[in-house]
């Protein structure tokens, strides 16, 4: 019996970006399947968000090429990528405080009857997306500012699911959370992870949630990928002592110049 390939969802081929004189990608190559989580890890500075800043549309490549479902890509806009089923949950999350969960649910997008908004029909889809990724949120109707950290990056997500996006990227979901509310999220990724359909891509900085919730790690350094392994075959360990070496390279360079 043989089993049929994953199809992709998404290939990076040979990227480079630059900004006047600095380079922050070079010939980056990275691919993500159907129902596959990726952890996109690196220092700061590495190129983490501009690479998703070009899979999302905000940047242009200066080289390279990207493709959807297999098919070449020249992504004009962030728009345009999320016309792709590409769509991205940033750290801060632009969620609008002073509306209602089940407003900022819909922002951009809402429903109308006329001119008229159609909170009814609003409200009662809100509740019932969130209810099926799994999200306890009590009651639709309160204000975006008074839920906790967990359940506003749940907001995001769940936003950018239903408005059909199959490509998922995600910001740094689990900044500045708690063990509680990152229980939370890891929880909605694997959600997700198990539907099938999605393709995720999550940039983190701590490596044991990274390995919890992905499937395979890359490793962005010097605006290349380095490091490309399923997290069956890694260990926090041995991405530690990467980034250590790396670290330790960066010093002995800073010195060899002084």
């Amino acid at each position: 019996m043989t089993t049929e390939p994953v199809p992709e969802a998404l290939r990076v081929e040979g990227v480079a970006k630059r900004f006047g004189a600095l380079t922050a990608l070079r010939e980056v190559n990275l691919h993500v399947n159907r129902g596959e989580v990726l952890g996109l890890l690196g220092d700061n500075g590495a190129g983490k968000s501009t690479l998703i800043k070009v899979i999302c549309g905000f940047h242009q490549p200066d080289a390279g090429r990207i493709l959807v479902n297999g098919a070449e890509v020249t992504l004009r806009s962030v728009d345009h990528a999320r016309s792709l089923g590409i769509d991205t949950v940033y750290q801060d999350l632009a969620l609008v405080n002073e509306l209602s969960v089940y407003h900022n649910m819909f922002l951009n997008r809402e429903h109308r009857i006329g001119p008229l908004l159609n909170n009814r029909l609003m409200r009662r889809l809100a509740a019932q997306h969130l209810s099926d990724m799994g999200v306890n949120i009590p009651d639709v109707t309160v204000e975006a500012a008074k839920l906790s950290g967990g359940q506003r990056q749940a907001i995001a997500v769940a936003r950018t699911v239903y408005s059909d996006a199959r490509i998922l990227l995600l910001d740094e979901p689990l900044a500045a959370m708690g063990a509680k509310e990152g229980a939370l999220i890891l929880d909605l990724i694997g959600d997700l992870k198990s539907r099938g359909d999605l393709a995720i891509i999550i940039i983190a900085h701590n490596y044991a949630h990274a390995l919890q919730v992905c499937d395979r790690i890359n490793i962005l350094q010097h605006g290349r990928i380095t490091f490309d392994k399923p997290t069956a075959e890694t260990s926090v360990a041995e991405l530690t002592d990467l980034v250590i070496a790396e670290y330790r390279s960066n010093r002995n360079r800073a010195r060899e110049k002084a």
